[in-house]
This record gives structure tokens, C-alpha cells and sequence, in this order.
């Protein structure tokens, strides 16, 4: 669970859009978070290979490959995204700046398949003052991270969901698996904040305090709550939480 905190900040891997959300795309570093979410999702799939029956790897893998391809989760996260927000201008802007581009590199780094390996145990604990640790939780107040990162957990279990009923037809019919699958949000919301502010000092330790409070300005601003309200609602559309591969198939 820690480590998909780590990932968290891959949350956002849209699409490339036309206009004003091409721009935002490029300038937010989502080209390459979603190239980071290609790797992670290689590497988990390589470590299930050695623990489960060949039919069962082998359909996890058709699963999450069919649900996370590239073009569909584009086309699903566009969609919401454009329904979502009505305005990229600020964000834009706001990732253009100086403090924006050294915003998108630190979130980069932390999410290199190098440094996920590197932290599987873990993250080391962070130390800060008082003022630090204060402009973190603004941060965790404003930015969507653990609810994004239950989405990540819920759209992966759901492709081991299906998996599990196409090798057992009728155990979990109906859309049950996914429902049951539904109920784990707020579980996994409260697992994942647990670690958040540590996540979050480690990830951004490179930014000044100034800095900080600047992000986090930017974060509890109007603007900057509509953005991350529609890249959180991108994400769940483009991971297709709560759906089956069978429902996805156009």
C-alpha cells in the first residue's frame, strides 16, 4: 500500500488532448506518467508470473492489458475530463510557471520504475519543522492523493476480480465482484493516509517552504480544486473503476 502512495502522483496519465488540454497534458508531465504506469504495471505482472498457475497469469494479463491499453483508457479519461473541467487555462499556466515545472519533475522522479523498485519496503521517514509539516497537510488537504490512490488499488483489483470469475464462471456473477469491490474505498482511503504526509514531504523535499505554500495555494484555490475535482474523476473513468473487461468491450 505504501508503495502505491509512491504512485500516487501518476494519477493524472490523460490523454493527449486537442486545444488548451494538449497544452496541459504536455506541460504536467502525463505523457510520462503514463509510460511510469506502463512499466509498474509490467513489473507487478511479471512478479505474479512465478506465483500462479500459467491459465490464471495468463488471464490477469489479457485483463490488464485489455482494460489499461493505452487508446481506451485515453478516450474514457478524455471524455470525463473535458465534461469535468471547464477551464485548463489556469492549471496551465500554473504548470508552466517555474515552480510548476520543478513540481511536475520532483513527481516524475518519485514514479521511475528505478526508485518504485528502489522503495518497495518503504519510504525513509522525512523529517520536518513545524512550518513544513503544516504546508504538508495543507498539501494533503487540497491534492485528491489518497482518493486517487484508491482508485488505482480498486481498477487493479478489479481486473484480478474478473480473472477470478472467467477461471470460475458463476462465483462472483452479476457484477458482484465488482460491488464488493466498491466497499473497500473508504478502507483503502484511510490505509493510504496513513502515510500521505510522509509521501508527500518525500516526494516534494526538494521544494523550498516558499514553494510549498505556493503549491499549496494554488492547490486550495478555485481553480486549482477544479482541476484536481476533474483529473481525480479523468482517472477513475480512464482506469474504468467499477466496471468489468466485459462491459468494456465496445
Amino acid at each position: 500500500m505504501r508503495r502505491l502512495c509512491v504512485v500516487l502522483l501518476m494519477l493524472c496519465a490523460l490523454p493527449a488532448w486537442a486545444d488548451g488540454f494538449d497544452q496541459l497534458y504536455k506541460a504536467a508531465g502525463w505523457q510520462q506518467q503514463r509510460a511510469h504506469f506502463n512499466d509498474a504495471l509490467k513489473a507487478a505482472q511479471q512478479r505474479y508470473s512465478a506465483n500462479l498457475p500459467p491459465a490464471v497469469f495468463q488471464a490477469l494479463v489479457n485483463n490488464s492489458n485489455q482494460r489499461f491499453a493505452p487508446q481506451a483508457v485515453d478516450q474514457r479519461a478524455e471524455q470525463r475530463l473535458r465534461e469535468s473541467l471547464k477551464d485548463p487555462a489556469p492549471a496551465l499556466q500554473f504548470f508552466q510557471s517555474p515552480l510548476g515545472r520543478k513540481i511536475v519533475e520532483a513527481e516524475l522522479t518519485a514514479t521511475r520504475a528505478d526508485q518504485l523498485a528502489r522503495h518497495t519496503q518503504g519510504l525513509p521517514v522525512i523529517g520536518a519543522d513545524a512550518t513544513r509539516q503544516l504546508l504538508i497537510g495543507h498539501l494533503a488537504q487540497a491534492l485528491p492523493a489518497k482518493q486517487a490512490g484508491a482508485e488505482v488499488s480498486l481498477a487493479l483489483a478489479g481486473v484480478a476480480a474478473d480473472s477470478l470469475s472467467q477461471m470460475i464462471p458463476g462465483l462472483l456473477g452479476g457484477g458482484q465482484a465488482q460491488g464488493m469491490l466498491e466497499g473497500q474505498r473508504e478502507r483503502l482511503m484511510t490505509q493510504i493516509e496513513a502515510d500521505l504526509h510522509n509521501t508527500l514531504l518525500y516526494v516534494y523535499r526538494d521544494l523550498s517552504n516558499p514553494e510549498l505554500e505556493e503549491f499549496a495555494s494554488f492547490a486550495e484555490s478555485a481553480e486549482g480544486r477544479a482541476y484536481y475535482q476533474a483529473a481525480l474523476a479523468a482517472i477513475r473513468a480512464g482506469l474504468a473503476v467499477g466496471q468489468s473487461n466485459s462491459s468494456l468491450v465496445q
